[in-house]
């Protein structure tokens, strides 16, 4: 019987954050996804980092081919083409995400949609501004600095609360690529449904239940359309008839639906409207619900012409 060597994913000890902790949850989905044992190790000992399988964060070297994935060395790890500067979780990613997610085409969704969010942070690269003064985005490093010790603490545990980050960031990471395969999914569905679209109205209809914010994300791309009606889930027992932003993440719509029906419900509504088996209207006009797909089409029939 031949037994295997636990391999040795290495990074350095005390404060952590969002880049080695990503790294090494997509190192140990990566080593669980081949079978493979591993110990983490949380050391700046150069005689114990030389001799480690997978080396993040720490060492002062980046070498693809001996998993060496540090970018704090002089001249830092190289760059995307939208400036945004490679962390050790960006380098973990861009030579395993493929082989985490299975295809290329989800490891790049994920890396555009958590990846480049984290490697910007830790190089002090603001990719946003706050629009309310004060006002400051939670982002997904905000929650890993809450897994530090508090600061009060004389003798901090630093190694044990880093796993336990660790182990909430690889259960997140493995949802978020869960979602990306989904989200492949409903773009090939959208865009199939476009193509074989064969009139030229501004509303789009779609026979198969698609989450109203995933509809929001692929159609920003699609700016002719204002309007989407879907089934509101996979039973297709109720349906809704959703604007559509500006842009991916604003509350801007291309156009809203006519403000008398804003916040009316049932029968109110029916008599607003005199579409029949009608359910509400959100108050802020992005969404509409009904009892069946041809009373979503009639609504934004009517939204059309307002």
């Amino acid at each position: 019987m031949i037994f295997k060597k636990r391999k040795k994913l290495i990074t350095h000890n005390n404060a952590f954050h969002a880049d080695d902790v990503f790294a090494c949850a997509t190192l140990i989905i990566l080593l669980e996804k081949r079978k493979e044992k591993f110990k983490i190790i949380r050391t700046r000992d150069e005689e114990i980092i030389k001799n480690g399988d997978y080396v993040f964060d720490v060492g002062g070297i980046y070498d693809v081919e001996k998993n060496r994935f540090d970018h704090h060395q002089k001249g830092g790890a190289g760059k995307r083409e939208n400036g945004i500067e490679y962390s050790s979780f960006g380098l973990v990613w861009q030579k395993f995400g493929e082989e985490v997610c299975g295809s290329i085409g989800i490891a790049n969704r994920v890396d555009k949609r958590i990846v480049q969010q984290v490697d910007a942070n830790d190089n002090g690269i603001n990719i946003s501004n706050p629009v309310i003064p004060g006002v400051i985005p939670y982002g997904i490093y905000d929650v890993i600095f809450t897994f530090h010790p508090n600061y009060k603490e004389f003798s901090p545990d630093f190694d044990n609360n880093f796993l336990k980050a660790v182990n909430f960031i690889k259960g997140l990471l493995q949802k978020e690529i869960e979602e990306a395969r989904d989200q492949e999914f409903l773009h090939n569905y959208i865009k199939d449904t476009i193509s074989k679209k064969l009139d030229d109205s501004k509303l789009l209809v779609f026979d198969e239940y698609v989450p109203r914010e995933k509809l929001w994300y692929e159609l920003a791309s699609y700016p002719d359309f204002l309007f989407a009606v879907a089934p509101r889930s996979v039973k297709k027992d109720s349906w809704k008839l959703v604007v559509l932003p500006t842009a991916t993440g604003s509350f801007e719509f291309r156009k809203s639906l006519p403000p008398s029906w804003g916040g009316l419900k049932d029968a109110e509504l029916e008599k607003v409207t005199g579409v029949s088996g009608v359910v509400f209207v959100h108050r802020n006009l992005f969404m509409a619900i009904t009892n069946s797909k041809e009373g979503a089409i009639k609504l934004a029939e009517l939204a059309l012409l307002a």
